[in-house]
């Protein structure tokens, strides 16, 4: 028997250094790291001692004679992955820290609050004496985690309690509900802090530059799982179910995301946190078809085996795959099995009665029609040919109507410009060089904004670790300016602008009520979704001034316990 990980594998690699035998590859040193798909145990090494079990942060791994009838297939995926031979060495290699010069203070600003962010953090803490103050424009943090993971992938989203744990660590702080250029300059937050790290991801769509794509019932897959997971910002959007017919323009697994939650029993989604609101229209939702257009072939599709094998094994959805002959054989094994798959699928009968997923490759949207909102699309065919290797679309002058009131584009992302921060239009992110920003001193980057958006969320952590690696190593050579204003001044500057702000116990407040309005409906939480109740429920249950008593964090020589309206008084 071995252990086996499973579609809940989130790559952070902390498995990996558990494991006594190097049995979980690859490794964050290995070449194809960065682009696995997720990690694999080998069968043949594996010893089936379970130390990877409880490193796993989202319960992805679990011995293979406990794994249920939907996850059986990653015994052999994980097989898979190990068939070729690997040299590598008994143990997996493990980074040093490197280590802080103890006689140099560092106070550190970490302007995002997912996971590149809170990973940064935790590497920042693992050092003594350092101070890491997390500033996010929304009043709740942890990023996608919490506004861009599906709701029904409940193992996936655990990961909070490990961010729950950096969030409890000495010298970490929140000012959430702060936004840079508006409630402070990217000036003002290096003048109060030694360094800063920006870690705002990738929050952009990319365009499709088709006529009609701003026809009202033509967004973003983005916006749709802001809407359905609660984000402040779309709380109050209007998402048309009329229709019958639901095209989605992409086939990476966001866009799988939004076709199995369209698709899925709202009464089963009733035992998530999606928000209520997003639940009550799909209660009453008329959409029984979801087309996921991809331009290119089966072999080149962007989702994940993973998250293909999860969707193949629901048996409330009918799966279909047009556009493409499926005949392909891959050189790489995984696209092969990607292909066996959907060859499978393909072959099954038709699920009648249930609601139906259609992946239609080789297939592009020409145009968006519609009297005054989004009624059809466009669909062109493409012909495959095969480039210095690479498989490239041509369009063939062959076009269809498909018939569809609501069209999602979900082609990719890129970053938004911070002002005040150097960024490159073309490739959507922060220029640098290792971490460390181009032409701008004591600056860094981390996650979607340093790399684009590529990876899992665990692998946020190695990015980190590189960012704080060379943030370290320039404290100790001396090439970081002390600041000019102290934390206590930064944070007084960020209220005054802001009103009020969001700290670590006002977070924990806000996570405690939805948790417990969740478990009374037997969900794992109930979200507040706007932004006056968010702040509202930071307060907690008494006079909020009274949240910071008994905290004994030292910051600048104040010691914080509340006196007369909560502020720091002097030791």
């Amino acid at each position: 028997m071995t252990h086996v990980v499973t579609q809940a594998c989130c790559g952070d690699a902390s498995c990996v250094f558990a494991c006594p035998v190097n049995a979980i590859h690859p490794t964050p040193d290995e070449p194809d790291f960065g682009l696995a798909e997720m990690l694999y145990i080998d069968p043949v090494s594996c010893v089936d001692c379970g130390a990877c079990v409880s490193a796993c942060p989202v319960g992805a791994i679990a011995p293979q004679d406990a794994l249920d009838e939907v996850e059986l297939p990653f015994v052999d995926l994980n097989a898979l992955f190990h068939a070729e031979p690997r040299t590598y060495p008994p143990q997996a290699p493990v980074t040093p820290v490197v280590a802080k010069d103890p006689a140099r203070d560092l106070r550190v600003a970490i302007v995002g609050s997912g996971p590149a962010a809170l990973y940064a953090a935790d590497e920042l803490l693992k050092r003594p004496g350092v101070r890491v103050t997390v500033i996010d424009r929304l009043p709740t943090p942890h990023g996608l985690v919490r506004s861009g993971v599906a709701p029904d992938h409940r193992r996936t989203k655990q990961i909070d309690d490990l961010f729950g744990r950096i969030e409890a660590e000495e010298g970490f702080s929140y000012l959430l509900g702060v936004e840079i250029g508006t409630h402070a300059t990217a000036a003002e937050v290096a003048a109060h802090h030694h360094a800063v790290v920006y870690a705002t991801g990738a929050s952009r769509d990319r365009r499709l530059d088709v006529p009609g794509e701003r026809l009202p019932g033509s967004s973003t897959a983005t916006e749709f799982v802001a809407w359905y997971n609660g984000h402040p910002d779309h709380a109050d959007h209007v998402v048309d179910l009329s229709g019958e017919r639901a095209v989605i323009v992409g086939t990476g697994n966001v866009a799988l995301d939004v076709a199995r939650i369209l698709a899925t029993d709202p009464d089963l989604l009733a035992t998530t946190d999606i928000a209520d609101h997003a639940l009550e229209a799909l209660r009453t939702s008329a959409v029984r078809e979801i087309v996921l257009l991809g331009r290119r072939g089966a072999a080149q599709a962007a989702f994940t085996l993973p998250e293909l094998i999860g969707l193949a094994a629901r048996d409330d959805i009918d799966l279909v795959v047009q556009g493409d002959d499926l005949t392909a054989q891959p050189d790489d094994p995984m696209a092969a099995a990607k292909l066996d798959v959907l060859r499978a699928v393909a072959a099954r009968p038709r699920r009648r009665g249930a609601r139906r997923i259609v992946l239609r490759f080789a297939s592009s949207p020409v145009e968006i029609r519609g009297d005054g909102r989004a009624e059809s699309v466009v669909v062109g065919r493409n012909e495959l040919v095969t480039r210095d290797g690479v498989v490239v679309p041509l369009a063939t002058g062959d076009v269809e109507l498909v018939e569809a009131t609501l069209v999602l584009r979900s082609i990719g992302y890129r970053g938004v410009a911070v002002p005040g921060v150097p960024f490159d239009e073309t490739t959507g992110t922060i220029p640098h060089i290792g971490g460390r920003v181009v032409g701008l001193a004591a600056t860094y980057v981390a996650g979607w904004i340093k790399r684009g958006p590529a990876g899992f969320i665990g692998t946020n952590k190695t990015c980190a670790q590189e960012t704080v690696d060379a943030l370290v190593r320039d404290l100790n050579a001396g090439l970081l300016p002390a600041p000019t204003g102290s934390a206590r001044a930064f944070d007084e500057l960020v209220r005054a602008r802001a009103g009020a702000v969001v700290d670590v116990p006002g977070w924990r407040a806000i996570d405690r009520g939805e948790r417990d309005a969740g478990r009374s409906t037997g969900r794992p939480r109930r979200k507040l979704v706007r932004h006056a109740d968010l702040m509202e429920a930071a307060r907690g249950p008494g006079d909020r001034p009274r949240r910071r008593r008994g905290l004994l964090r030292r910051r600048d020589g104040f010691a914080l316990r509340s006196g007369r309206g909560g502020r720091p008084r002097p030791e």
